[in-house]
């Protein structure tokens, strides 16, 4: 009688609790036989809860159950993998379902959707082996774009006719831009020993000249909600208002690898540092203790990923060949 309690209450148990890291692409990871890199990336689609996944030289793979099961994206299988954390990016003006993927020891960028059906579009063969690639989501053929050759130099990368060609907009940049419209976007400026300071570059004439807005130095890619730019730099979290003309601090951020992730309002963001997770709820004014991130991930890096489900209230959280962990956040 006591084994067949047990047994219930095994059976209607919940297996996870709130508060405990799951890892949910065990078996797609063991059924497909990636690259060098494994798992490279993840994205979220806010209004639906799907998960998008870049399997090293395996292609991106979805799920529509929180991970539970998984299923090719696509009929194209393209060769690489995602690295930079965030340069596998769902439209953040949520007005189409466009995807970008920028691959490293593969092909060019990939424009896609979350549409299985839809063809995808590759860019210009210059634009192979980059860590990130920028575009203007407010035009349809996103015309003007920014990309960033990987080991090169910090090879700033620039097109005006949608990535079917690019010219070479010069050396000496950073992690991360942003395009707002035709004309005008933000880059970043890299530290280097000939020059002690960083920054943020601004162009309003399409990339053919950049000047300074800013000498706080990123550490991750930007991230846009409504019409402000957020970005991580060394030591605060910055918000840019008129297209990148102006930046203030929005609070200090110690140690901080990848975000701000936004949560369920404009005032919930997440932001990924060396501790672990932060999270505010009223835009940076506070901050919780950190959430450490799984062990099995052996710390935080630059290859450290990190996403929010508003759908389900959960987090997930990746290091490049790790498994993909959830966090359900829900009591």
């Amino acid at each position: 009688m006591r084994l067949a309690l047990l047994a219930l209450t095994l059976l209607v148990a919940p297996t996870v609790r709130a508060g405990e890291w799951q890892p949910v692409a065990t078996e797609l990871l063991a059924r497909e036989k990636t690259g060098f890199g494994g798992l490279s990336g993840v994205a979220v689609d806010r209004d639906t809860g799907t998960l998008f996944v870049c399997l090293s030289d395996r292609g991106v793979f979805r799920s529509t159950d929180s991970g539970k099961t998984w299923e090719r994206h696509g009929k194209d299988v393209p060769k690489g993998r995602t690295e930079t954390p965030g340069c596998l990016q769902l439209d953040p003006t949520g007005k189409t379902k466009k995807l970008l993927m920028a691959t490293v020891y593969g092909g060019s960028v990939i424009v896609a959707s979350t549409d299985p059906a839809t063809a995808w579009r590759t860019m210009d063969k210059k634009c192979e082996h980059v860590d990130w690639c920028a575009v203007d989501w407010t035009d349809p053929e996103m015309k003007f774009a920014l990309a960033f050759k990987h080991e090169s130099g910090g090879l700033l990368l620039l097109s005006r006719d949608g990535g079917k060609s690019f010219s070479e907009a010069g050396k000496g940049y950073g992690l991360g831009a942003w395009v707002f419209d035709a004309d005008t976007a933000v880059v970043a400026r890299e530290k280097s020993r000939q020059r002690a300071t960083g920054g943020i570059l601004r162009t309003a004439d399409g990339g053919k000249t950049f000047c300074p807005v800013s000498e706080y130095n990123p550490v991750s890619l930007p991230k846009l909600q409504s019409d402000a730019l957020f970005w991580l730099v060394e030591g605060a979290l910055l918000r840019g208002t008129e297209k990148g003309a102006k930046w203030e601090k929005v609070s200090d951020v110690k140690d901080a690898r990848y975000g701000p992730v936004f949560g369920r309002d404009a005032k919930h963001l997440f932001v990924l540092t060396t501790a672990g997770v932060i999270e505010t709820t009223d835009a940076g004014a506070s901050w919780a203790k950190p959430v450490a991130v799984p062990k099995e991930l052996k710390g935080v890096s630059t290859l450290t990923w990190l996403e929010y489900d508003p759908k389900s209230d959960a987090l997930y959280v990746m290091k490049m060949g790790s498994d993909l962990y959830r966090l359900p956040r829900g009591k």
